[in-house]
């Protein structure tokens, strides 16, 4: 950590009142939780468009003709991305749940 930012987290956790661990803590989930609204939003917008629930749907309505290939493919790379970040900020958040092993 830089010594600005270092003295930065100080400033924050003073004016708050908590430790500075707390406020470095408060600062991650904030940031991971504002993430995954970011990708659940982009990924409701993909599944409204083609009307699917998961990318595993849309990749089943391809096997059955009921979706244009052609101009649905990126949106499919995109909603099997954005699942799998999804996915991988949720872990991270079940972290912060878990108790601390000191």
């Amino acid at each position: 950590m830089t010594p600005k930012t270092q003295t930065m987290l100080k400033a924050v956790a003073q004016e708050l009142h908590i430790s500075e661990e707390d406020a470095l803590r408060q600062g991650l989930r904030t940031l991971l939780e504002h993430q995954l609204r970011q990708v659940r939003a982009e990924i409701f917008q993909i599944i409204g468009r083609y009307g699917v629930s998961s990318v595993e749907d849309m990749e089943a309505r391809y096997r059955n003709g009921t979706l244009e290939e052609a101009d649905s493919w990126r949106d499919l790379q995109r909603l099997d991305h954005l699942e799998y970040k999804r996915d991988r900020l949720l872990k991270l958040l079940e972290a912060f749940d878990e108790p601390s092993r000191h």
